[in-house]
């Protein structure tokens, strides 16, 4: 009985929203994730270690789409010391209705995006991904919960694999504030 209520308080303390949270990801960093890429390819964070990761959700529908030039820019301005990721996500108004492949092309074809791109995922709601879980959850990341509020929204990660902080959507990826803190 004393088993059936403990994981009963276990599930009502770690559930985000109505999202279930994996209990395991309390002591991941950023580095214990991978994630499928838009090409198929995997993208494992622990080949950035000892770099900081930006990881921003993108729409290519948006209007905070146009970030994704001030990201590419910054991607190249810190390359010895940053990585961005970008998760494309359909959560906001049918921002992000395309398919992997179709994301890739407007993102190069448009933005010139080199910097690597997850496949399409969910960033909130009940079929949030796990990275995102660990991302808006204090439980997990040990610093801070945070809702994802729209597209573009950004979360700096240190070179420990650790979450910094994150920045609101409307925030330029060029801002001095996150400037600061990867430079």
């Amino acid at each position: 009985m004393v088993a059936v209520v403990a994981a009963g308080v276990a599930y009502y303390l770690f559930t985000n929203g109505n999202v279930k949270v994996d209990m395991a990801l309390k002591s991941a960093t950023l580095y214990d994730f991978k994630v499928k890429g838009l090409d198929g390819s995997s993208i494992d964070f622990a080949q950035f270690k000892g770099k900081k990761i930006l990881v921003v959700n993108t729409a290519s529908k948006c209007g905070f789409t146009p970030q994704y030039e001030g990201l590419e820019r910054l991607y190249k301005r810190f390359s010895d010391k940053l990585v961005i990721v970008g998760f494309p996500s359909n959560d906001f108004l049918d921002q992000e209705p395309d398919k992997d492949a179709e994301i890739a092309a407007f993102c190069q074809r448009n933005y010139g995006v080199t910097f690597p791109m997850a496949a399409k995922i969910d960033v909130k709601g009940k079929r949030q991904a796990p990275i995102y879980q660990w991302l808006t959850n204090k439980s997990l990341n040990g610093v801070e919960s945070s809702a994802v509020l729209w597209n573009f929204q950004k979360y700096l990660i240190d070179e420990n694999g650790r979450l910094i902080k994150h920045f609101p959507p409307k925030t330029d990826p060029e801002d001095p504030a996150i400037v600061a803190l990867i430079d």
